[in-house]
């Protein structure tokens, strides 16, 4: 059914570093499916209080947030669901009248996909990466009943931190360390950064892995996740993530949580 857009039409959004156009196709192939009378666009932004104060200003129904304004973007909020409050991580704004609640469906994502995939919480890990997203995926990790990990990050006092919250280990670099489970939760890896051809973690931890986790939704095949499939490793991807996070984003806007068949024709479009 073709939509006109008019004076009425609501407007959702995300802000991201490097917007994709995963969520834009994901989104609006649900508005057209279920005819409803939205618009979803991605966005970048330098100023980022600006781009709040336009949300809230213009009305704009709801946000999404990706790196690098999970945690930036917390003193411009009126609330903090559980979600976001337990972690401290945003990556949802809903706008209900000028009044701005945070979310967090990333924990929600991850959680299931450890479920989905069958992951063993006997696994050893290493999740590289201290930013919003570590927190979503570690306290989704330490909540599934994994025991033994490492945060691996070069920001000491963040990885510390993060790693101290959830009774961790931290390490500054993968050095000598092999481990179950990879994840990574960095841009390493990212479409349009300066290290899109690079390896999260290195060949030899690869190999002696048996599970390979990349939250980077863009490209859909990473370089990890390409030279994890090839070695024959189990893969989790950053569109998995990506869409089970969408579709709760989804429901938090409009209120509609579509079946599961729909929620899959919508993932298989945002891939493209």
């Amino acid at each position: 059914m073709t939509r006109h857009l008019n004076k009425d039409t609501v407007v959702c959004m995300s802000l991201a570093a490097r917007p994709s156009n995963f969520g834009t196709r994901f989104h609006n192939f649900l508005y057209d499916a279920l005819d409803l009378d939205y618009l979803y666009k991605a966005f970048t932004t330098t100023d980022l209080a600006g781009a709040i104060g336009g949300i809230r200003a213009l009305g704009i129904r709801g946000c999404a947030i990706s790196m690098p304004f999970k945690e930036a973007c917390i003193p411009m909020v009126d609330e903090m669901d559980p979600s976001a409050k337990a972690i401290d991580s945003v990556n949802t704004i809903v706008n209900t009248n000028g009044y701005l609640k945070a979310y967090n469906t990333d924990y929600i994502a991850i959680a299931k996909l450890l479920a989905e995939h069958q992951v063993s919480n006997q696994l050893t890990f290493a999740l590289r990466g201290s930013g919003g997203m570590a927190k979503a995926v570690a306290c989704a990790l330490k909540d599934a009943g994994f025991k033994k990990g490492v945060i691996v990050a070069r920001n000491e006092e963040a990885g510390k931190h993060l790693a101290g919250l959830y009774g961790f280990e931290w390490a500054a670099e993968m050095d000598g360390i092999q481990v179950d489970l990879l994840i990574n939760v960095t841009p390493i890896g990212m479409a349009g950064g300066a290290e899109a051809e690079t390896l999260a973690f290195a060949e030899e931890a690869i190999n002696a892995a048996q599970v390979v986790f990349d939250v980077v939704a863009l490209p859909p095949e990473t370089p990890l996740i390409r030279y994890a499939r090839a070695q024959g490793k189990k893969v989790i991807t950053g569109a998995e993530v990506f869409a089970i996070q969408a579709v709760e984003q989804f429901v938090l806007y409009t209120g509609i949580r579509p079946d599961d068949e729909l929620f899959q024709q919508a993932a298989k479009y945002a891939r493209g």
